[in-house]
């Protein structure tokens, strides 16, 4: 049957088709919906893991134990699943093993814009690149084949623009390979040193076989033009804009396979053009390969190696006309990301930037807590280095920062890899204050749930995290909860444990108010009466609050009720329903 699909539904359902039995993945955009889809099939066990080591860890051990598996993540999400990568590479697998990692070229959700092709060549493996969902869904299932006829895990490289577009694909039946029995081989998965030395030539051996499978791989395809003054190299979205601004003009080498790549074929394109040319998204990688191949070329001298592509970018660079397209008469005001109406860390930072702290940020939606006017964050690095970093931060400061500098991490990043760091402060004893921002969710990727929820991926209820218990059992013995809608409390208690001499922690609880389960509260209203235009209400940012011609006003269809704002208000201004 043939269907449009997003391209991280595609994968999830060559997942499904390929006889995958086991799914592991952490949410981060743009991979979470490929986990989330695969949740969908019955076959298919899926869990979210409480980070992307586990989950590659979890892949693994489904693979030794016979069964197809699979894990997901972003791209800094393979940073922390690097160090089994990179040995996985040396063990190979049992039964098929597939790790799909998803780039952000553009940051549209990332910190960084790291480009995950430099993985598959540092660690030796090799890495499919679909340019839409059809290819995301063969693709898929050509790894399985491929990782268990060269005994190799295999990675899967997708992209914000391929996991979030939609095109055809036509799908098929499950077929469900026979478990692989477990054989127990000390030298193939025990990698202490004496047995390691012996898989490096193995894993050497592999990857010359790979390069000559790329040669005549389908993967890999020349696509004939009639102007031969320019042949192209491209791959995954990079790919889709040559084919819209070219189509048949120019011949076009696609690579599918990314890493190790096809040098015959390559060449031998490279001798049928006049120029070659790569056009290729961040890094020059293929481009670097090319020219360490002895080949002239055009690449990222004229492609920019920062930011995503476009087709009309392409059109300018290979000598096409752009597409003018069609400019608006007005200027539309920019919007740009705020916290939501209602969202429960507002009152939190706004009481941090009250107090005048340093704040070591973490990866989250409460990110935005360092944007105006709330201005509360002072340094945001990957997932748990606010702890990590207020605990090296204060053994710096010799004493000097201890109650003036906090860290601020979510449930789900706390679980993710905060804990370690709240073990080092514990266990090393500086004198931190660490503020866990329970909003019983893992907001910033689209409401998955995590340890601390009570939850699993498929929403069935599970084993609760219970967050003041684990910071005491790691050795906290100051542990405060605080509801970040009640600032005088929150103030209270954050001073409180700012002064005390030792290490805290303060858990500011309440459900992201975007919620299904959420009952809010009825919409505040202004007396303009009272108003007297001193725009206190303005501090927290909330998008439900503006001011107009002096006056504040409330937007009734954003506006939960919480109440933070009336904390703020010296005249009585802002009236609750029954206040009225």
């Amino acid at each position: 049957m043939k269907t449009l699909m997003l391209g991280n539904e595609a994968v999830a359902r060559g997942l499904y088709e390929a006889g995958c039995s086991v799914v592991s993945s952490y949410p981060g955009t743009p991979s979470t919906e490929i986990t989330e889809a695969a949740a969908k099939y019955r076959e298919i066990y899926a869990e979210w893991a409480p980070n992307e080591k586990v989950a590659m860890e979890t892949a693994f051990g489904a693979s030794l134990a016979g069964k197809r598996s699979f894990c997901g993540m972003k791209h800094v999400g393979l940073n922390v699943a690097a160090d089994p990568l990179f040995t996985i590479a040396y063990t190979g697998v049992n039964a098929g093993m597939l790790i799909g990692v998803a780039d952000d070229a553009g940051m549209h959700s990332s910190q960084n814009e790291q480009d995950s092709r430099h993985y598959a060549r540092a660690a030796k493996l090799p890495m499919l690149e679909p340019a839409d969902s059809a290819e995301a869904l063969a693709f898929t299932k050509l790894a399985y084949e491929l990782s268990e006829r060269f005994d190799t895990p295999v990675l899967l490289k997708m992209c914000t623009r391929v996991s979030h577009s939609q095109s055809v694909v036509e799908t098929g039946e499950r077929v469900e390979p026979a478990p692989v029995p477990y054989e127990k081989k000390p030298a193939k998965y025990i990698m202490m040193p004496g047995y390691a030395k012996l898989r490096h030539p193995v894993v050497e051996q592999r990857l010359a076989e790979l390069a000559e499978y790329a040669e005549t791989s389908p993967l890999n395809r020349v696509e004939e033009g009639a102007d031969h003054k320019i042949g192209i190299i491209t791959s995954s979205t990079s790919y889709q804009y040559v084919k819209e601004v070219c189509g048949d003009k120019y011949p076009v080498l696609k690579l599918g396979m990314i890493w190790p790549m096809p040098d015959r074929k390559i060449k031998e394109f490279a001798a049928s053009v006049d120029l070659l040319t790569v056009v290729e998204e961040l890094d020059g990688f293929i481009e670097d390969h090319c020219r360490a191949l002895g080949l002239a070329l055009a690449g990222k001298d004229y492609f920019s190696p920062i930011g995503e592509l476009s087709q009309n970018l392409v059109a300018e660079k290979l000598g096409a006309t752009p597409d003018a397209g069609k400019a608006l008469e007005e200027n539309i005001p920019a919007r740009p990301p705020v916290m939501c109406a209602g969202c429960p860390h507002r009152g939190l930072f706004y009481t941090l930037n009250k107090l005048k702290l340093t704040v070591l940020g973490d990866i989250g939606c409460y990110t935005l807590g360092a944007v105006a006017p709330l201005a509360a964050i002072d340094s945001t690095i990957c997932m748990g280095a606010s702890v990590s970093g207020l605990h090296g931060f204060l053994k710096a400061s010799g004493g000097e920062m201890d109650g003036k500098t906090v860290a601020v991490i979510g449930d789900s990043t706390f679980m993710h890899s905060g804990v370690t760091g709240l073990i080092n402060i514990a266990y090393n004893e500086s004198n931190a204050t660490v503020i866990i921002l329970d909003n019983s969710i893992t907001g910033m990727t689209g409401h998955q749930q995590n340890p601390t929820t009570g939850y699993n991926l498929k929403g069935d209820p599970c084993t609760k995290i219970d967050l003041e218990s684990l910071c005491r059992a790691v050795g906290i013995r100051r542990v405060r909860v605080v509801d970040p809608y009640d600032l005088s409390q929150c103030e209270r208690v954050i001073r409180e444990e700012l002064a005390a001499p030792e290490a805290s922690v303060v858990i500011s609880r309440r459900p992201c108010a975007l919620l299904k389960y959420v009952k809010h509260k009825a919409s505040l209203t202004v007396d303009t009466a009272k108003c007297v235009g001193c725009k206190a209400c303005m501090k927290i940012g909330c998008p439900a609050i503006s001011v107009r011609d002096g006056k504040a006003g409330v937007d009734a269809t954003l506006c939960v009720g919480c109440g933070v704002c009336q904390q703020l208000c010296k005249f009585d201004a802002l009236q609750a329903p029954e206040e009225v």
